[in-house]
């Protein structure tokens, strides 16, 4: 496989921090996690989400499958956690090839990312409430930080799957308005195509499922009244591959040129931030126009971008430690840059990272006995019979002396370690969600950095 390339800085390092370490808890101590938190509710817990920012439009988040989700089916289990990181593989692999084929630069403001790619649908995690059309109809949609069109299944629609809501109506809406072939936002799209006149678009994603239709504009509603004039969206009217999923479509929070955030960089400034709750039984939140991370609780890294691929988010992650010990591993390691998504379930980092974070955990853990492996997930335990269990703290290092120290919900993923290492030597790697539970995590496009903010939800 082809190496990835380094990712590039847009900002300079900030030379002051509010804080150099978000803490969930106390980085020193082993973490005690209660057995029966780990396991899944069937009631929603009441939320504990706290927006750092009251300057942008603020919308509730929730795990798909979980009892807090609009789109959860009560019919049809959610999916084994080997069916999750199954597809989590498909869309990890598939970041890795585009960035792989990406060379390095500063992202220029001519370059768009092709909307015949996308990432694997099937692994987006959490889902968002807005109004679409002049009448504002509920849309349940998925957030996805590694795509940058978003799209709906609208009327008539022969080829669709089944939904929380009824299907988007463009003839009920006074502002919908279908692009034309000759338009400026038909132009952006990869390779767009044409029919009666309007401008269609089509999405393949890394699990080869599909969506196509007609390239459009209509009023979109965030929030309580926080309204943004001719959103860009795609009307579905063909799709395939998407039968365990009752969300009404999805939207795109990328870096390119057709997502919300590009979209509303005017309106909201270009910055969003999110927190994901520490189960699927809690609420988080997506806050469009969040405020700067200085004096608000933030510890601030620079974001990295490639040129040729601007919708990916990244970081570099320069070091790990584990039960406060920094493990002996080189920062070259971690040169490729490490992409922050919204999708990607567990973590990946270079096979000499992983190798030295596996060996120093199961030393922190060895009061337990090993487990079998399970698909990504090798480093496990056996947790019988025990009612809580002591993990050891897991801090990630990054540029400019940025600390997250990560809550305990955000290290193991069942009874396994919530990590694994990519398929090549490179030195390319993904933060999953996992990880980013119980954090806002800022995305301040326009100034150039990430924030985390511990406790948030």
């Amino acid at each position: 496989m082809a190496s990835v390339p380094k990712l590039v800085l847009l900002a300079l390092l900030c030379s002051c921090y509010h804080s150099l370490v978000a803490h969930a808890r106390d980085a020193r101590s082993n973490k005690v996690l209660d057995i029966e938190s780990m396991k899944p509710k069937s009631v929603c817990s009441k939320p504990k989400a706290v927006p750092s920012s009251a300057n942008g439009t603020t919308v509730r988040l929730h795990h798909r499958h979980g009892p807090c989700s609009p789109t959860s089916s009560k019919n049809k289990a959610p999916p084994t956690l080997e069916e999750t990181l199954q597809r989590d593989q498909l869309r990890a692999a598939y970041i890795q090839r585009k960035l792989s084929r990406a060379s390095s630069g500063v992202q220029q403001s001519n370059v768009t990312v092709p909307t015949t790619l996308g990432t694997s649908l099937n692994t987006g995690e959490y889902v968002i409430t807005v109004g679409l059309g002049s009448q504002a109809a509920t849309q349940r949609m998925l957030i996805d930080t590694g795509s940058d069109v978003s799209w709906v299944q609208c009327k008539p629609c022969p080829q669709c799957h089944d939904q929380a809501d009824a299907l988007f109506d463009p003839a009920a809406s006074t502002t919908y308005s279908a692009f034309s072939c000759s338009s400026a936002a038909c132009a952006q799209l990869h390779q767009p195509g044409c029919s009666n006149s309007q401008c269609q678009y089509s999405v393949t994603y890394g699990d080869r499922s599909t969506t196509t239709g007609t390239y459009s504009s209509d009023t979109l509603t965030l929030g309580s009244d926080d309204v943004v004039e001719s959103f860009q969206f795609g009307c579905s009217h063909v799709e395939s591959g998407f039968d365990d999923d009752l969300s009404d479509g999805l939207m795109g929070l990328g870096g390119g040129t057709q997502s919300l955030v590009s979209q509303t960089a005017g309106t909201f400034g270009n910055a969003f931030s999110y927190c994901l709750p520490p189960t699927a039984s809690s609420a988080g939140f997506l806050t469009l126009g969040a405020g700067p991370s200085s004096g608000s609780g933030f510890v601030t890294t620079p974001m990295l971008r490639s040129r040729q691929v601007p919708t990916f988010y990244a970081v570099a992650l320069q070091a790990i430690t584990v039960g406060g010990r920094q493990l002996n591993v080189p920062s070259s390691v971690f040169s490729g840059g490490t992409v922050v998504d919204s999708g990607t379930v567990v973590t990946r980092l270079p096979p000499t990272a992983y190798k030295a974070l596996s060996a120093a955990f199961k030393a922190g853990m060895k009061q337990y006995k090993p487990a079998p492996a399970r698909p990504l997930l090798d480093t496990c335990f056996d947790f019988s019979g025990q009612t809580t269990i002591s993990v050891p703290p897991v801090s990630l290092v990054f540029a400019g002396g940025a600390v997250v120290d990560l809550d305990v919900s955000g290290i193991l993923l069942e009874n396994c370690l919530a990590f694994t290492a990519n398929d090549d030597d490179g030195s390319f790697g993904i933060i999953g969600n996992v990880q980013q539970r119980t954090f806002e995590v800022l995305y301040d496009v326009g100034g150039g950095s990430f924030g985390f903010r511990a406790g948030a939800c």
